[in-house]
Formats: structure tokens, C-alpha cells, sequence
């Protein structure tokens, strides 16, 4: 192929730890978007096409606040564990493949280097705790605004 993309430029590569992560990660994106999708109540986007919307502003306004809780229970489902991935970014990615888990594994392990492993753990540690309490915050505040 001319794209690139066969034989020995897939790996290792960013490509390959991209096609390696989307593989994994894909069925806890799929499935709570799936539950979500299958309680749509569709006489709202009837409604809005009734109404004369166009199909943009039918997703946006009727069928996106209905997909909402499924989209974002998707996205913390695949980014807590994506940011901690280590074997993916190490077999596919090769030694030139730089994700935090990753180098918190090599900073553990192979380098001993404690001092510098606590720290990018820590990192980590805050790159999700902050987007949840964020999240919880804006929900109690959705909720309070709805009674």
C-alpha cells in the first residue's frame, strides 16, 4: 500500500499503539453508549422535525441530552484506564513511545528511580482525580438546577 501504513511502518509506531489502544478500549465506549442509545425517546426528535429543525440541531438539542449519561460514563470508563496503560505503549509503541504509564512502569522498575516514579505517579493520580471531582461538581449543580 502507498499509505504508509502496511508492513514495517505499523510497528512500532504511535499508529500501532493508537490501533492497539482503540482495539482494547472500544467495547467500554460502545456499551454504555449502546445502553444509552436504546432508551432514546425518539418523539422528541420527531418533534423537533415537526418543528422544522434540521437534522444538527435534532442531535444537538434532542437526542444528545437523552446519549449524555452514556457518552460521559464511556469517557471515564476508557480514560481512567488508558492513562495508566503500560503493555500496549511498550509492544507496540517500542522504546520511542512516551505515555505516562509507561514511564511510570520504567521509572519503577527498570530505572529504580523512586524519587522521579512518585512524582509522575502523583501526576497521574491528579490527572484523574481532577476531571471526576469536576464532573461530580457539575452534576450536583445540573441537579440542583433542575429541582
Amino acid at each position: 500500500l502507498g499509505l504508509g501504513v502496511a508492513g514495517e511502518a505499523l510497528y512500532p509506531s504511535t499508529l500501532a499503539v493508537l490501533v492497539g489502544m482503540v482495539c482494547d478500549f472500544l467495547p467500554f465506549m460502545v456499551l454504555p453508549l449502546y445502553a444509552s442509545v436504546e432508551k432514546i425517546d425518539w418523539t422528541l426528535a420527531e418533534a423537533a422535525m415537526d418543528l422544522g429543525a434540521n437534522r444538527s440541531n435534532v442531535f444537538r438539542h434532542a437526542l444528545l441530552p437523552q446519549i449524555r449519561p452514556g457518552l460521559v460514563a464511556g469517557i471515564v470508563l476508557v480514560f481512567l484506564p488508558a492513562t495508566g496503560q503500560f503493555v500496549i505503549p511498550d509492544l507496540l509503541g517500542g522504546s520511542d513511545t512516551l505515555m505516562i504509564g509507561k514511564t511510570l512502569w520504567s521509572e519503577f522498575f527498570n530505572n529504580r528511580d523512586w524519587p522521579l516514579a512518585s512524582a509522575v505517579a502523583v501526576v497521574l493520580l491528579l490527572i484523574l482525580v481532577i476531571p471526576i471531582v469536576l464532573f461530580q461538581n457539575m452534576e450536583a449543580r445540573r441537579q440542583e438546577a433542575a429541582r
